[in-house]
This record gives C-alpha cells, sequence and structure tokens, in this order.
C-alpha cells in the first residue's frame, strides 16, 4: 500500500480508496510571509536564458489585492510581469524602482540577494 503526498502534505493517491480530489489553499496563505513584515525584492535569472526578473515575495494578500498589487507595481515601472506561486515577477533589474513603489504604497521592503 503506497500512499502520495502533495507539498501541501494533502493526501493526493491512496491504493485504498483511488484518486482523491485537491483541496483548495486558503486564500490567507497565498504568499509566503516572512516574521519580520518586509517584502524581499530578489533578481533571478534561472531558467530564463540569461533574462532578468525582480521577484517580489512575502506577501500574505487575498488573491483578488494580490493580482491588483502586481497590476499597479507593473504599471507605476512601465514592465511587464506575471503572478506566479505567491510571488509577483516582474521584468528587468530596476528594484530601486520597484522599491520605491512599494515603499509609496506603504509597504516595507528589502532587497535581497545581492
Amino acid at each position: 500500500m503506497s500512499d502520495w503526498q502533495n507539498q501541501l502534505g494533502n493526501l493526493v493517491y491512496s491504493t485504498k480508496t483511488g484518486k482523491i480530489d485537491k483541496k483548495e489553499v486558503p486564500a490567507e496563505i497565498l504568499g509566503e510571509a516572512y516574521s519580520d513584515g518586509f517584502l524581499r525584492i530578489e533578481r533571478q535569472t534561472k531558467g530564463r536564458k540569461g533574462k532578468g526578473v525582480s521577484i517580489i515575495s512575502g506577501l500574505s494578500l487575498p488573491p483578488e489585492e494580490f493580482k491588483k498589487l502586481a497590476q499597479t507595481v507593473k504599471k507605476k515601472c512601465g514592465k511587464g510581469g506575471a503572478v506566479k506561486d505567491g510571488t509577483i515577477e516582474i521584468q528587468g533589474d530596476d528594484r530601486e524602482q520597484i522599491k520605491a513603489v512599494l515603499e509609496s504604497l506603504g509597504y516595507k521592503c528589502k532587497l535581497a540577494g545581492g
């Protein structure tokens, strides 16, 4: 008998009962919040053929507000981007500009990762 679990620890498949439906992740757990209350802005090129993106993590917002914040940051920076896996990805490496926009919206930010 083998049981499989996904990353959240929910049972995905069991030989006793077969396929089991996924449970919805609560909206409050959308982003991974850090204990110090700061948003992290890091640059990443991994898996993007050398093109850099700035990743904003540490948000804990409902999905609607999360997408609105991403849209606001993208508009104010004049850049494209996406919302993926509880983070906001902004094209390019203008972390200082993103930090200024987020601070003007009332968030505390830190530049992460060199």
